[in-house]
């Protein structure tokens, strides 16, 4: 019998193990064998003796075998495991054939094929968080065909497919994990290794006004309307929409419509930060996973409520906040790609991408953490520029919420605006 699944992998029964450990019959050099070659390796028996002597018995038909990851991505034997990864599957299967000895009655037999999977994880692991995934889009997914990879990370901090590393499971460390910054309906996916994310229990350890929710749902699926009026696909970098994920969810300070609509709005709570966040997920086999994450700043925008940037510097200013800054949104540089004279002067967040658009970091601004912005179903952004408190000259620069890019504005073009607190 079979005892494993993707809920209750194998695991491997020594450090460094690897799937070129476990005996099978389709030899270590090989991804398949014929039934044939089986038996010359005497690797058969009748219950009445036919077939005994050379050429006594003869089959048709294979045997493979095939590896892959918990991502479907094929892997070889000889690699090494990671948790992140698993459970590994190997899946064996074998085609229909015949088995045929010179004597007996009768003298040939038929058999049907099959196909089984095992999974297995490394040896003696602990449960994870491998990946924080925000929306990918404008991370070098290419899944557009100006998503190009100028926008990925450092290859230790982001993947265009899974999103941001973790970076530390320390409590002392957590400030090095995405995110540091948030919004008002914001929300992310933890790919964890190691424990079937559908058993987990979530509690959350904070202390403040902004709260986090974990929960084991489907991603969004169909469409919606932004507050521009676009129609956008819900959760457009997740290509499969049928698998549940696990998604943090922030909750926050946000302006109401009356406050949108006002030049002079009522003031708006304003969180205390940092606050520190600790995810804790249990299941009933008493495997623990923790992540841990420190919001800095918080954001709170304008809607589709466009003004003069002296407006809405006012207009930050009543709610409490202040008007963003170019660091606090983008680690653009005004140089490269996509930059002239409409952003010079402008100074981003660090470390810089090296060109006039996001490259997307931890800690290096608001919406190089989180993606395209507006591409955020019920978060409330439009596909437009903000407005900064940086200015240039007679003009202001604003930077955009679809990729980071700076430009510069005269102050009374209408734009809309985020602010942030601190």
């Amino acid at each position: 019998t079979n005892p494993s699944s993707a809920a209750n992998p194998i695991s491997l029964p020594y450090v460094g193990s690897n799937l070129g450990h476990i005996t099978m019959v389709v030899p270590s050099s090989q991804s398949s064998i014929s039934m044939n070659d089986l038996v010359v390796q005497g690797n058969w028996e009748d219950d009445d003796g036919d077939g005994q002597g050379t050429n006594g018995v003869t089959a048709s038909g294979s045997i493979s075998v095939s590896f892959t990851d918990k991502d479907g991505n094929t892997v070889n034997r000889s690699d090494a495991l990671d948790i992140c990864n698993a459970p590994y599957r190997v899946r064996l299967i074998s085609t229909g054939g015949s088995l045929t000895t010179q004597y007996g009655v009768p003298r040939s037999s038929n058999f049907g094929g099959a196909m089984v999977d095992y999974y297995i994880n490394p040896y003696n692991t602990v449960a994870r968080v491998c990946y924080a995934r925000p929306n990918l889009l404008m991370g070098g997914t290419t899944i557009h065909s100006n998503d190009e990879p100028r926008f990925a990370g450092s290859a230790n901090i982001w993947s265009p497919v899974k999103g941001f590393l973790t970076q530390s499971t320390s409590s002392s460390s957590y400030d090095q994990n995405f995110p540091t910054t948030g919004a008002d309906g914001l929300y992310f996916d933890l790919d964890i290794g190691g424990v079937d994310g559908s058993q987990l229990t979530w509690s959350v350890v904070t202390n403040g006004s902004i709260s986090a929710t974990v929960s084991w749902i489907k991603p969004r699926s169909g469409s919606f309307t932004a507050p521009d009026g676009n129609i956008l696909q819900a959760d457009e970098w997740i290509r499969d929409k049928s698998s549940y994920v696990t998604r943090v969810m922030l909750r926050g300070p946000r302006a109401s419509s009356n406050q949108i609509d006002s030049d002079s709005p009522s003031r708006l709570s304003v969180p205390s930060l940092p606050q520190t966040f600790e995810l804790v997920g249990r299941d009933g086999r008493g495997n623990e996973v923790r992540y841990g994450f420190v919001l800095k700043q918080w954001f709170v925008h304008s809607g589709v409520s466009e003004r003069n940037q002296f407006n809405l510097s006012s207009w930050c200013r009543n709610l409490g906040y202040r008007i963003a800054k170019v660091n606090d949104l983008t680690n653009a540089v005004c140089s490269g790609w996509h930059s002239g004279y409409w952003c010079q002067g402008a100074v981003g967040a660090t470390p810089s991408s090296g060109f006039n658009g996001y490259q997307r970091h931890i800690g290096a601004g608001f919406f190089t953490e989180w993606g395209v912005m507006y591409i955020y179903a019920d978060v409330g952004f439009a596909d437009h520029f903000y407005w900064t408190s940086d200015v240039a000259g007679s003009t202001s620069f604003v930077v955009s919420s679809a990729n980071g890019g700076v430009s510069s504005h005269g102050v009374f073009i209408h734009n809309y605006a985020v602010c942030t607190a601190p």
